[in-house]
């Protein structure tokens, strides 16, 4: 197997329409990206995801890393921890995370769901 890489992602244009998220409650973010790695019966996959603004609920339903590499965004867990995303923050979001997320300006990630 060749190992797969993606080299600058910031820059990176060719992205693939993912569609609006289906749990909004306010605005309509959009989502696009570019998938590196699927793995077998897509138990794993990682690749660079793009989101548009807006406040939508999140249910985490695997295992989550994310590189935010630009944007500005805020997670709220449901038990009401506040977590404020900006251009190189890296999180975990264990499965079964939830809570809502509010997308103030246009979000970039790399990530990887195990």
């Amino acid at each position: 197997m060749i190992t797969p890489i993606m080299k600058s992602p910031l820059t990176i244009t060719d992205l693939v329409d993912w569609g609006v998220i289906p749990t909004m409650i306010e605005g309509q973010s959009h989502t696009s990206g570019k998938l590196l790695y699927k793995g077998p019966e897509g138990r794993s996959e990682c690749g660079l995801w793009v989101c548009t603004p807006g406040k939508w609920h999140c249910h985490v339903t695997r295992d989550e890393f994310c590189h935010f590499l630009e944007g500005r965004c805020t997670y709220v867990h449901e038990s009401g921890e506040v977590i404020e995303i900006e251009p190189d923050t890296a999180a975990f979001f264990p499965q079964d995370w939830k809570g809502v997320c509010t997308v103030h300006e246009t979000i970039k990630k790399v990530y990887m769901i195990r």
